[in-house]
C-alpha cells in the first residue's frame, strides 16, 4: 500500500505552501490580537482561544516578505503539535487558504540546498500537483519555539542545522 499524507495548502506572496493537515487544529478568519511589547515584527500578538493563549505569527513577515494589508481573504491557521507532549500551539497568518491535497510520500521531493542566504529550515520538501509546485513546510520547525522566534539570521541558521 502506498503511504500518503494530506496537506492543507495556502497562498503566501503568490506562492502555494502546504502544512500537514494532521497539525491543523482550525482555520479562522483574521481577527484582532492582543499585542505584546518588545516582540519581533512578525509576532502579531496573542489570542485567547477557548482558554488557551496562542501566539499569532505573520508567516509573510517571518519569511522576510513584504507585509500585506489584511482583508477578508486573510486567515489564521491554528497549528498544534500532535507529536509532542508539550502541546505547542501557534497561529500562522496567511494570505488565503487554498486546497487540501493528498501526496504519496515518494512523490515529495527534497528541497535543494540554497546556502546560508535562504532560511530553509522550515522547508520539508516540494510537491507538484496540476502543474504547479507546492512548497511543503516542516510542521516541527513551525511549531519549534527556538526556530520560530529566532530574532537574528545567524541564530536561525544554527537552529536549523
Amino acid at each position: 500500500m502506498e503511504h500518503e499524507q494530506e496537506y492543507l495548502t495556502f497562498k503566501l506572496n503568490g506562492e502555494e505552501y502546504g502544512v500537514d493537515i494532521l497539525s491543523v487544529q482550525e482555520i479562522r478568519v483574521w481577527s484582532s490580537v492582543t499585542e505584546l511589547p518588545n516582540k519581533p515584527n512578525y509576532l502579531k500578538g496573542v489570542i485567547n482561544l477557548r482558554g488557551v493563549i496562542i501566539p499569532i505569527i505573520d508567516l509573510r513577515l517571518r519569511f522576510g516578505k513584504e507585509p500585506l494589508p489584511y482583508n477578508e481573504q486573510t486567515v489564521t491557521i491554528i497549528l498544534r503539535d500532535h507529536n509532542s507532549d508539550k502541546n505547542m500551539v501557534v497561529g500562522i497568518v496567511v494570505d488565503a487558504v487554498s486546497e487540501v491535497y493528498k501526496f504519496a510520500l515518494q512523490s515529495i521531493r527534497q528541497a535543494p540546498e540554497f546556502g546560508s542566504q535562504i532560511d530553509s529550515c522550515f522547508l520539508k520538501g516540494l510537491a507538484t500537483v496540476e502543474g504547479k509546485l507546492i512548497i511543503l513546510l516542516d510542521n516541527n520547525a513551525l511549531l519549534n519555539q527556538d526556530e520560530l522566534y529566532s530574532f537574528e539570521q545567524q541564530v536561525l541558521e544554527v537552529a536549523c542545522e
